[in-house]
Formats: C-alpha cells, sequence, structure tokens
C-alpha cells in the first residue's frame, strides 16, 4: 500500500511525513509528561489523547504539504532530475524541515509560558517580533538554540541524501496515473479538514490539558489566525435581544440609575451616588495595572513566602477586595475590562480589534469629572496595539517609543521616556522604578496647572525574563516570578514612600489591581482560582480602611471608586459598586478567547462557541469543577451579559457619538 502511497516520485514527501509524524508524537509526548501531575493518565484518555493526536497530525500535513504534493503531480516526467527540479525540491525541502524544527521549538517556549498549543496570543506575537525576539534572547539562551536548529536542519538534510531520497525522487519512472492515485488521498484529507475538521473538535477531554496535548500545533496556529475574533450571535447561546438587555438593565435596579433611553437596547445611563451625605471629591487618581500578579503571591491571600510585605501591608490600610477576579488572561483583556467596564467578548480583547476609538470608558467619566488622563508604559505602546485604544479614547500617552508614531487622527500629547531617565530595561521595558520615577515627575508638573490628573500606569517587571535591577531585593534578578513579584512590590513601596513625600499626595488616591494572573493554565474548562486578582484602593479620605468580601470583578472597581467619591456621572460601563452590592448582586466574569464563564455562589456557568453551556458546582477549597443540574435563571443571566456586551461592541452601542445622538 506504501508504494501506490508514496511512489519513488514521492520519496522525499515520505521521508518529511515519516519525520513530521515522529516529531509531533514526541513533542506530544514531552507535553504529556511535562504536565503528567495535571493530565488524565488513564489509560484509555492516554490512548484516545494520542490517537486524536495523530488525526490532526495527519490533517496538518495534507494541508502543509499541499503545495510540494500539486508540483510533485503536474511536474512532466521528462524533466525529472533537471536543474530546476532539483533546485525547487531541495529549496522546498529546506525551508519544510525549517519551519517545522522552529514550529517545534516554539511550541515549547510557548508551553512553558501559557500550558496550550499555539493559540492567537502566538499569531499577535509574528506583529510584535522585536519585543518577542528580545524576550526569547532574554529568557533561553538564544545562539544554543539557533544552532541546535541549523544543526537539526543540515543534519536531516545529510541523513536524506546518504540515505538516496533525492536520487530517488529525481531518478524514476513514476507515471501520472501513480501521481495522481497517490495525490487524491491527501486531497481528500485537505478538503476533509479544510471544511469538516476544527480545532475545537480536538478538545473532547473534561480535562484541558488532554486537550492541548491532543492538537497539533501548526494546525492550532492557524485555527487561531483564522478564528481571532468569534461573533457571539453564531457561536454561542443566545436569546432574543430585547430579553438579553432587559436582563442586564434590571442588575442595575437596585442601585440609583436613570437609562437615558428606557427604550432601547443600551445600557446608557445617569449613576447617582446612593449617599446623599457624601460631598464629591476630584482627587488625583494614580491606578497602577500590575503585570501578572496573581492573588496567591500575597501572604494576604494565603502565600506563606513573604515576597509581597508592601502590598500586605496596604491591604491593612486601603479597601482591600479580596474575592475579585480577572476577567481574562491577558494584559489587553484586563486592559478592556478596566477601562470599558464590560464583561469579555469572544475571541481577541476589544483592544486590538478595529473600532476601538471614541468609545466610553472610565477615560470619559473622569474628562467630564474636569480631569486629565495619561497613559504610561515602560515599553512602546505600539505593542499591542495600547496607542491607539488609549490614544484614541482620549489618553494622553507617556512611554518609552521607539519612533512609532501614533494614528494621524489622534490629537493627544505624547511624551517620552528618555534614555537619561532609564536605569533598568529589558524586552518588555524600563523597570517598574523607572516608570514610577516618570509618573512622580509629570505628578508634579500636572499639581502645577492646579488641575486633577488620572494616570493609567502599566507595569512590565513582573514578566518573563524577570529581570530587574540587582540589589533591590534579595532574590537575584532573572531567577524566576518570585524574584520578580517582590522586585515588583518593592518598586510599589518605593513609588509610595516618594510620592508620600510630594505636595499632592494628601489629595491623590492609589488604585492598585493586576491585570490578570501570572497564569490562567489548569485541568479545568476555566481554572477559577488563576483568575483571582488583588485589588486595593489606596489613600481614600471618605473612607476607612476595610477588607471587602465581596465576590466582583476587574469591571467593578472604577464604578466603586466613583461612587464612593459622590461622584453622579453617565455611564456606559457594566461595572457596579462592589460596597452597595446585595448578596444576589455578586458575580465575576471570567474567560479566555473562546470560553466564557460567569462565577456566582460557588457556581461557574461556562458557555463554549459551539453553542456549548455546562453548569458546574465550583469547590474552592482543591479548585475543581463538578456538573450540577442546569439552572436556567443562571443560564439565563449569563447569556445575557455576554450577548449584550457583543452586541454593544458590534452594533456602535459602545461608540460616543453613537450615545450622544
Amino acid at each position: 500500500m506504501l508504494t501506490y502511497l508514496f511512489p519513488k516520485r514521492f520519496s522525499l514527501l515520505k521521508a518529511f511525513v515519516l519525520l513530521f509524524i515522529s516529531l509531533s508524537f514526541l513533542v506530544r509526548l514531552t507535553f504529556f509528561i511535562w504536565g503528567f501531575s495535571e493530565v488524565d493518565a488513564h489509560l484509555g484518555a492516554i490512548i484516545k489523547t494520542f490517537i486524536t493526536g495523530l488525526f490532526y497530525d495527519v490533517g496538518t500535513l495534507s494541508i502543509f504539504m499541499m503545495p510540494f504534493l500539486l508540483y510533485l503531480f503536474i511536474f512532466p516526467k521528462k524533466w525529472y532530475g533537471s536543474l530546476v527540479d532539483r533546485a525547487i525540491t531541495w529549496f522546498g525541502f529546506f525551508i519544510a524541515i525549517l519551519i517545522i524544527y522552529f514550529s517545534f521549538f516554539g511550541e515549547f517556549t510557548f508551553w512553558d509560558e501559557f500550558q496550550r498549543r499555539f493559540n492567537f496570543i502566538a499569531v499577535d506575537y509574528l506583529i510584535y517580533t522585536y519585543e518577542v525576539v528580545k524576550n526569547i534572547n532574554e529568557s533561553y539562551p538564544l545562539p544554543l538554540l539557533l544552532g541546535t536548529l541549523i544543526s537539526l536542519v543540515a543534519l536531516t538534510l545529510f541523513i536524506s541524501f546518504k540515505r538516496k531520497v533525492f536520487h530517488a525522487t529525481f531518478k524514476n519512472e513514476t507515471t501520472f496515473k501513480q501521481r495522481a492515485f497517490a495525490t487524491l488521498p491527501w486531497v481528500a484529507i485537505c478538503v476533509f479538514f479544510s471544511f469538516f475538521i476544527t480545532n475545537a473538535q480536538a478538545e473532547w477531554s473534561k480535562n484541558r490539558y488532554n486537550n492541548e496535548i491532543s492538537k497539533a500545533g501548526i494546525y492550532s496556529f492557524f485555527a487561531a489566525f483564522r478564528n481571532n475574533e468569534l461573533a457571539f450571535s453564531e457561536f454561542y447561546s443566545t436569546m432574543p435581544e430585547t430579553e438579553a438587555f432587559a436582563n442586564v438593565k434590571n442588575q442595575y435596579l437596585p442601585f440609583k440609575v436613570e437609562f437615558t433611553h428606557p427604550n432601547k437596547n443600551e445600557i446608557y445611563r445617569t449613576v447617582h451616588t446612593l449617599d446623599t451625605t457624601i460631598v464629591a471629591l476630584k482627587p488625583n487618581v494614580i491606578f497602577i495595572c500590575i503585570e501578572s500578579l496573581s492573588g496567591k503571591y500575597l501572604n494576604s491571600l494565603g502565600n506563606d513566602e513573604n515576597i509581597t510585605p508592601v502590598l500586605d501591608s496596604l491591604a491593612n490600610h486601603s479597601l482591600f477586595f479580596n474575592n475579585l477576579y480577572a476577567t481574562g488572561t491577558r494584559t489587553v483583556r484586563g486592559m478592556e475590562a478596566i477601562t470599558l467596564s464590560i464583561p469579555p467578548t469572544p475571541g481577541r480583547s476589544i483592544v486590538k480589534r478595529s473600532n476601538n476609538t471614541g468609545l466610553f470608558t472610565i477615560g470619559e467619566v473622569f474628562k467630564n469629572q474636569g480631569y486629565d488622563r495619561n497613559f504610561f508604559y515602560g515599553g512602546d505602546g505600539y505593542f499591542d496595539n495600547m496607542n491607539t485604544f488609549f490614544g484614541g479614547n482620549g489618553f494622553n500617552i507617556i512611554d518609552r517609543g521607539r519612533g512609532f508614531l501614533l494614528d494621524e487622527a489622534i490629537t493627544v500629547k505624547r511624551t517620552n521616556i528618555e534614555d537619561d531617565e532609564v536605569t533598568f530595561e529589558n524586552a518588555w521595558g524600563v523597570c517598574d522604578e523607572d516608570i514610577y520615577n516618570k509618573v512622580l515627575k509629570e505628578a508634579d508638573i500636572a499639581h502645577e496647572s492646579g488641575k486633577p490628573f488620572f494616570d493609567f500606569v502599566m507595569t512590565t517587571s513582573n514578566h518573563k525574563p524577570f529581570t530587574y535591577p540587582e540589589g533591590k531585593i534579595d532574590i537575584p534578578s532573572g531567577t524566576g516570578r518570585n524574584g520578580a513579584v517582590k522586585y515588583t512590590d518593592f518598586a510599589i513601596g518605593a513609588f509610595l514612600k516618594e510620592a508620600q513625600k510630594k505636595p499632592w499626595f494628601a489629595n491623590t488616591v492609589f488604585v492598585i489591581m493586576s491585570d490578570h494572573c501570572a497564569s490562567s493554565a489548569g485541568k479545568w474548562e476555566l481554572d477559577v482560582a488563576n483568575y483571582h486578582i488583588p485589588a486595593f484602593i489606596y489613600n481614600l479620605q471618605n473612607k476607612p480602611p476595610a477588607k471587602i468580601n465581596t465576590l466582583c470583578s476587574q469591571i467593578d472597581v472604577f464604578p466603586t471608586l466613583f461612587s464612593t467619591l459622590g461622584w453622579n456621572y453617565e455611564s456606559n460601563l457594566f461595572g457596579m459598586d462592589i460596597l452597595k452590592m446585595r448578596p444576589q448582586d455578586e458575580r465575576a466574569f471570567i474567560g479566555n478567547y473562546r470560553k466564557l464563564g460567569y462565577l456566582k455562589d460557588n457556581k461557574v456557568m461556562v458557555l463554549g462557541d459551539g453553542e456549548t453551556v455546562n453548569f458546574y458546582d465550583w469547590n474552592a477549597l482543591d479548585n475543581s469543577l463538578k456538573n450540577t443540574t442546569m439552572d436556567e435563571s443562571f443560564k439565563k443571566l449569563a447569556i445575557s451579559n455576554y450577548q449584550v456586551a457583543d452586541e454593544l461592541y458590534h452594533n456602535g452601542g459602545l461608540q460616543l457619538k453613537s450615545l450622544k445622538e
């Protein structure tokens, strides 16, 4: 049979197939061993994991090798072995094996960071090659990796040549009929995978690790490239639009709100403070968005390693929200949740999408209260589209620019972090101390103007390669996450110590919150514990410190602050005042780019892109999910919030100009 599928003209193709299948098996086996403590290791699950993997490997091969397959099919027999044939074949084989070795190497680094096969994050990384390549170089021995890659390619070419695979490809009498017989099965498989198989079908297990190991990296990459934005209405369970909006609006009735257009499918409203004794305050607000700070790193949330002494101290001198969850797994998803105060929508973050400027954000609330708005980032804000998003929504930009200009339509001010302001820098930007020093400098200037300011500060030090200035803490730079967390904590302490010396400190509120956890990976559809993050509101003059146990989400922090300051304001935000939530109001939104979770009362509803709806009991003690009887009212609330969020984005309901009409 192999003779018919791989006649001599197809000898090199057969060698490539065997190489790809063997390497893919080794990668899959490595991931299985790597995650052995998390995978379902029963015999049946092991067999299904590897059989499913082989199925996707064959599908990947059918698509990946199609150009060379068609070349072998159509190239005339009389020109076998000609100079043109040899040049094309050698070059094509070289490129093919270079790609598969590179992709398999890339999968190891990606798995190390995310415990997943390639997804839309890998697609995004293709755009930001400077940061990614520099990060890889600082995190791994890049010369050794490149040397190994080149050596493997050279070795493969040498072995193929010595085993006379090229000779068999060029010196044969394979007929057109034989070539057609060998080509058609692969074409059929390619068509079948292209039209009838999705990457989601590899997710046969309740164990996320088994599902990820079952996939093929290259196939997953192109699946993510094709599906980085999913229309909720097409892929998820829905309900009548009017009913969904009514359900969402009803959530705000316990709060003192007035809908601008009560009969329209929108949530635009006026929010009135519930406490009429509060005199509206307008302090400066500095928001510190900490990169990848999971709640589990704080002693005040159960850790015992003492790597966050500053934040643990702040927990006793702030409004400390200890039951708060991030909406997603990436910085841009956290930025979306915080600025737009919106549940996550399927696919990539709105920060990365088109039509992401001129939106109603928390910045609009600050603007209407008379504030200047500034976005600080220690790297170049072109990364992940941050400058376009923040600049296009009215924030001045302060970043470490390398010459990338803002869109001509964006008229905000841009300030560079100059070389003489930098003491330490890695792939992702300047160290946290440097960005905070820039914040202090700009705050001094703003204070002189007499106008209140809102600063959104995005840190970078708690990110691989985990490097920071030496001598600041007792953990050497570049040795791991714990050191980066401790340096992050140290830098916040140093910043607050300097801020306390400033004349503007007494009239400044500091909001501190993580963008997402250090890792969202786990064995479940959504690993709830890996969305738990800390949040603080520090230096409020009208509220005593308190630990807030209310279940809530990133989207609720700034609506809570606005209420605490006694503001009446126009709102298009989903978030609610955490301090005024009744037990029945409590909920949190968690998700990744395909799974959308609604957490309430230790129960989790997970909406999937195959119109799946799974309902679980969540055991916080061992972070496990157990299927439970469907609750229809719970289901309606979950679907309503996500459906309305997606609808508002797609129909322009997040746009300022639409809301003002």
